[in-house]
């Protein structure tokens, strides 16, 4: 493990620049808080990041501020990507049943892949921190949003004020059977996607989900 940077050099204007905060190091934090969660699970202490990041938990905060700023350093690096992964599978398909089929599956696949990181951040980091909290409940309801539009635009649904209550009750939903699927490993993964497949595409067209053949 690396030892914490020396000192930093004085800023151009006669003062010292603020130490602690060069990217490159916070970076490296950052890769080892998601090796020690992924590793040791969501309820790591911080004391144990800060080891495995070869310094301090003092110095550890002097880099993100507090706790608080690497719970949302952690939320801002993983969930907008995921939220772009799942952007990307809505692009890449035509018709609305391969398209829901394969966002879904990205999802599950993801936080699955994840678990301990998802828990850290769904569970821990926004019940302990309001915001967090608010930052990922943000991107979800940002992705909600341009879902409506998409439902719209491409007419899936005319009126954009019902578009709007599909796409974040869709999103909601999503999330909730993800949440459960988790804690019901025994399920098969194709399974969950089949049937909430068919229930995503019920809800956007309003007809009754048929069980997939």
């Amino acid at each position: 493990m690396s030892p914490d940077p020396a000192p930093s050099p004085p800023s151009a204007s006669g003062g010292r620049a603020v130490r602690g905060r060069d990217p490159r190091r916070r970076r490296a934090i950052l890769d080892a808080a998601d090796t020690v969660i992924q590793r040791d699970g969501p309820d790591t202490p911080m004391a144990v990041i800060a080891a495995e990041a070869g310094i301090s938990k003092p110095i550890l905060y002097r880099h993100f501020g507090d706790k608080s700023g690497l719970y949302r350093a952690l939320a801002e690096r993983h969930v907008d990507p995921l939220m772009e992964r799942v952007r990307e599978e809505l692009r890449e398909h035509t018709g609305l049943r391969p398209r829901v089929r394969a966002t879904v599956g990205t999802y599950l696949r993801m936080i699955s892949d994840n678990l301990n990181l998802y828990r850290f951040l769904m569970h821990r980091a926004t019940a302990e921190d309001p915001r967090t909290r608010g930052d990922v409940g943000m991107m979800v309801r940002r992705f909600g949003d341009e879902l409506a539009e998409t439902l719209t635009a491409e007419r899936h649904v005319a009126d954009p004020v019902r578009a709007q209550i599909v796409a974040h009750a869709v999103v909601g939903m999503v999330r909730a059977v993800g949440e459960w699927w988790l804690d019901h490993p025994e399920i098969a993964y194709e399974d969950v996607i089949a049937d909430l497949t068919e229930a995503v595409v019920g809800a956007v067209t309003g007809d009754e989900p048929s069980h997939p053949s």
